[in-house]
């Protein structure tokens, strides 16, 4: 069973119980390109948002979450918060594997976690965490509620918290 800490309508923290601790995730292994990596022969930082990115794809694909999929319902997913903590550089020819989960949310938000790591050793390189928000394909106006789709999809993976 999961705990969530949340605050009332009087700003008391209270303890809720979420109803079902399903954790959905996707681990994929890639090479360490040599078009990725700088005249030191480390991965560039910026290619870590493209591993996370892949890593999103290919949770849509095994989970049915696929970007074409939401915009054919009205919808972009705009990312407004991605980080990395960097913790031991990734070298040219490694083969690492990143992880994504999917962190359940009642907010109109899709959250992940990430872990990249050596697929042998299972040491970390580096972590991170990604927020993308729910938009209007054709307003281009933030979507404050969750859709309708997102919420049969919760359901179907009995994420509602």
């Amino acid at each position: 069973m999961q705990y969530e800490n949340r605050s009332d309508r009087y700003g008391f923290k209270r303890l809720k119980v979420m109803k079902k601790d399903t954790v959905l995730s996707v681990i994929k292994s890639f090479d360490i390109r040599f078009s990725e990596v700088d005249s030191m022969g480390v991965v560039w930082h910026g290619n870590y948002a493209k591993y996370f990115e892949d890593a999103r794809e290919e949770f849509g694909r095994k989970y049915d979450l696929e970007y074409l999929m939401m915009y054919d319902k009205g919808f972009f997913e705009p990312i407004v918060e991605l980080s990395f903590k960097y913790k031991h550089p990734m070298i040219y020819g490694m083969k690492p594997e990143v992880e994504i989960i999917y962190r359940p949310s009642e907010a109109a938000k899709i959250i992940f976690d990430y872990e990249i790591r050596d697929t042998k050793t299972k040491e970390v390189f580096v972590t991170g965490h990604s927020v993308q928000v729910f938009m209007d394909k054709d307003t281009h106006q933030l979507v404050l509620t969750n859709p309708a789709f997102y919420e049969e999809w919760k359901k179907r993976w009995e994420l509602n918290v």
